[in-house]
């Protein structure tokens, strides 16, 4: 059965973006060597790309510019040449390269993706999507970025869940720009 990880930068006060929808904080101008490096690698992994609307849109309109390709140019081949599914009720065309638009039930789709043979699955931002697929249990591993940043209000990640989720530390890095990865699991 393939998986389906939800990796997420967020702030301190549990946001994945600010009150705009903007993820610009967790793109400082100072870079880290190290975790560069850790966000490549994390990209080589391949797979495919899950995305709501606005993320997609978001994406589609950097990655493909030629200043995404150089300045993270391994990112950039893999965002550009993964397979991407993009739910959306109102996007009428994606125009992204190896893009697939549902519009159907999310919860279904991705339970039948599961089951399919294939590679596995990786959310990407997308805080709505997130929410939808963590309430119906089919997420199994929750990746997130703590970035050391107070927005003071924001979107929230998991908002609306609904219900608790106990999860297990699988393991946690830490970074000298200041983040540190989580990776989580449901707990047993």
């Amino acid at each position: 059965m393939r998986t389906l990880v939800a990796f997420e930068n967020i702030t301190l006060d549990g946001c994945f973006a600010d009150a705009n929808g903007d993820i610009g904080w967790a793109h400082r101008e100072s870079r880290d060597p190290d975790y560069d490096a850790f966000v490549a690698d994390n990209a080589k992994g391949g797979g495919v790309v899950l995305l709501g609307r606005v993320t997609y849109e978001l994406m589609a309109g950097w990655w493909p510019t030629e200043q995404a390709k150089h300045m993270d140019p391994v990112v950039a081949d893999q965002m550009n040449t993964l397979r991407k599914v993009v739910f959306s009720r109102t996007l009428r065309e994606p125009t992204w390269s190896n893009t697939t638009l549902v519009n159907g039930d999310i919860a279904a789709t991705v339970r039948r993706m599961k089951q399919e043979p294939g590679p596995d699955m990786v959310i990407l931002g997308s805080g709505s999507i997130v929410t939808q697929l963590a309430r119906e249990g089919l997420i199994d591993e929750y990746q997130l970025v703590i970035n050391p940043i107070i927005l003071g209000g924001g979107k929230p990640l998991c908002e609306g869940v609904g219900a608790q989720l106990n999860l297990a530390l699988k393991t946690s890095r830490t970074f000298a720009n200041g983040n540190v990865f989580l990776s989580y699991a449901p707990a047993s």
